[in-house]
């Protein structure tokens, strides 16, 4: 099976997943208790839309969980193609005792690759553990490389990514995010990615 079949059908399966488990969330709710749509109307917001609002906040959790699962999964494929020995390892920390262990999602010869769709944290703590797990990349000698394909639009989370992309820097890594990322995948292993997907999304929409 050739690279293009193999992402189409891994798309596929997410697709059906993703439809089930909304499908089945949003049955869920037509029983759960809805009395707290009282402070929404207190604060301006009609039944119906509080409706909306909440179903679309549990449509969005999922979605964005899967959105990351999923290009995770297909760009670890693409370089596996290329190099059959990478994938997944875990790490030991040794800059601290939480945690015990760091996964590396993508280890490609001496390249530690983390693959992110889009981080949207705002939390401080995050730039701690990040540095901690850089730390601990760099002491076995690999070379830390964040891939993330779509940045941040909030301010602090974007400060936030500024300071990791610093981190990086620091210990002689690269951090390569949004248009950048795609072509960061597509020169490593020779697989354009991005247009891939575009094909999928004209054959199966």
């Amino acid at each position: 099976m050739n690279i293009n079949q193999e992402i189409k059908n891994i798309t596929v399966k997410y697709r059906q997943k993703l439809k089930t488990q909304i499908d089945l969330r949003v049955q869920e709710m037509d029983v759960d208790d809805k009395s707290h749509y009282f402070i929404y109307q207190v604060l301006g917001i009609d039944l119906k839309e509080g409706e909306l609002i909440d179903v679309y906040q549990n449509k969005g959790r999922m979605l964005y969980k899967y959105a990351g699962s999923f290009l995770e999964e297909i760009t670890k494929l693409c370089f596996k193609y290329k190099y059959p020995k990478s994938g997944s390892i875990k790490i030991n920390n040794s800059f601290g005792k939480k945690p015990k262990t760091f996964e590396i999602d993508c280890l490609v010869e001496n390249r530690a690759i983390e693959i992110k769709w889009r981080d949207a944290t705002t939390d401080g703590d995050h730039i701690t553990k990040e540095h901690t797990r850089i730390r601990a990349i760099s002491d076995l000698n690999y070379i830390p490389v964040r891939i993330m394909f779509y940045y941040p639009n909030r301010e602090q989370a974007i400060k936030i990514q500024e300071t990791i992309k610093t981190l990086y820097k620091g210990v002689g890594g690269e951090y390569y995010f949004g248009n950048d990322a795609w072509e960061y995948v597509k020169n490593e292993t020779d697989i354009n990615l991005k247009n891939m997907l575009e094909n999928i999304i004209n054959e199966l929409n």
